[in-house]
Formats: structure tokens, sequence, C-alpha cells
């Protein structure tokens, strides 16, 4: 795989809580410059300055533990504000208790206000679940009608993407949804495994470092 082809594989993130607008305006001349796919920032950075790249948010950040009706609430903002993608994170409580029903009720209500072609990401924490609860997570995303499983924050202590959690999802889905592997990953070797295992984008805020490495 090609720089210019890994790069379109890449959401540029910045979601530190620190971050300033400043920031952002660097990230998206930086997205422009390093031609990612898309510019990952939290909700209250919307709209983002005009950019190739697409524009995308979070949703119940980084907790999931939002009530339903504010993560609803949150993504039909996101989506009015010019966000193209949402990122939202499924109830970790409620999935570790395996109340699957509830866990999906919660992605279809954002769904709802997140209608295609706009594209939904559900973020499950693969790193806090065990390999059962990854798969049940997996289902309940696709029974709510996400396009996407996506396997971590990159902020819980458990961990962030790992090739044994990425391989899981793609098996389980099956290509009816789409993986997005996230959370630390720094270069390009770590980023290939996890293409290799099934990823097909990549959340990171080391892309420059990254596509500094590939050929």
């Amino acid at each position: 795989m090609n720089r210019s082809q890994l790069a379109q594989m890449i959401d540029h993130a910045q979601l530190r809580p620190q971050t300033t607008a400043a920031d952002i305006e660097r990230l998206v001349a930086q997205a422009d410059e390093l031609g990612v796919w898309g510019v990952m920032v939290s909700p209250c950075f919307l709209p983002l300055p005009p950019s190739e790249a697409v524009p995308m948010t979070v949703v119940g950040f980084p907790s999931g533990a939002h009530e339903t009706a504010i993560k609803v609430a949150e993504a039909a903002r996101a989506v009015a504000a010019g966000a193209r993608e949402i990122d939202m994170v499924m109830s970790l409580g409620r999935a570790t208790a395996s109340e699957w029903s509830l866990v999906a009720a919660d992605i279809a209500a954002v769904r709802a206000v997140v209608p295609a072609p706009y594209q939904l990401k559900v973020i499950i924490e693969s790193a806090v679940l065990t390999d059962t609860q990854i798969v049940a997570a997996c289902w309940a995303a696709e029974d709510a009608g996400a396009d996407w499983v996506k396997t971590s924050t990159g902020f819980h202590p458990a961990g962030g993407a790992t090739p044994q959690a990425v391989a899981l999802m793609a098996r389980t889905v099956g290509g009816r949804l789409r993986i997005k592997a996230s959370g630390g990953i720094r270069d390009y070797a770590s980023a290939m495994t996890l293409v290799d295992a099934g990823a097909e984008r990549l959340g990171t805020s080391s892309s420059a470092a990254i596509l500094a490495e590939a050929p």
C-alpha cells in the first residue's frame, strides 16, 4: 500500500480536551497537506474551515454513558453543523452487563438522526470487552443500522486497537459493516498490521508520522 492509498484510510484526529481553535486550524491545514480522508474533532469545533477532508465528529465521547436523548441531540446538531461522519460511543456499561437490546436501541436512536448518506460508526471499546462481548457488540451495531464498528476511543486505560480485536470484528460482521481501528496507532508498521487484520479506516493523531514511513 502506497502513501496516498494509506492517507485515504486515515481519519486525522484531534480530540484532546485542551485542544484550541488554533489547533483545529492547523489540523485542517495539515489534513489537506497529507491528503487524508477525514478530520475528526470534538463537536464544539464544528463547522470546520473549508477543506478537502471529510468533516467528522464524536458523540457520547469518551464514556458512552450519556442518556440516549443527549446522544441524539448531539448527533443531530453535529450533522446540522456540517459533520458527514459520526463516531458514537456505545453504552459501555450496558454492554458489559450484556444488555444488548438497550445497546442497540441507543445506537438506533442516533442512526435515526444520522441518515444515509451520512456514516455512523459505533465505538465498542474492544479492549474492555471479552471476545463474546465484542461479537455481541458488533451484532447490536449491525441490528441498529450502523455503517461501521470501531475498536476504541483511544482514551480508555484498558488500551486501544489490537489486530486480534480487528480480526474478530471483521469475521463477525463479514463485510456487512466496515471496521475502523483507533487508539495507539502511531507508526506505519502498526497501521499496516491493523489494515492486514481487516481495518478499512484508521483513527489517529499521528498521521504525519505514519505517512512519513509509507512507501
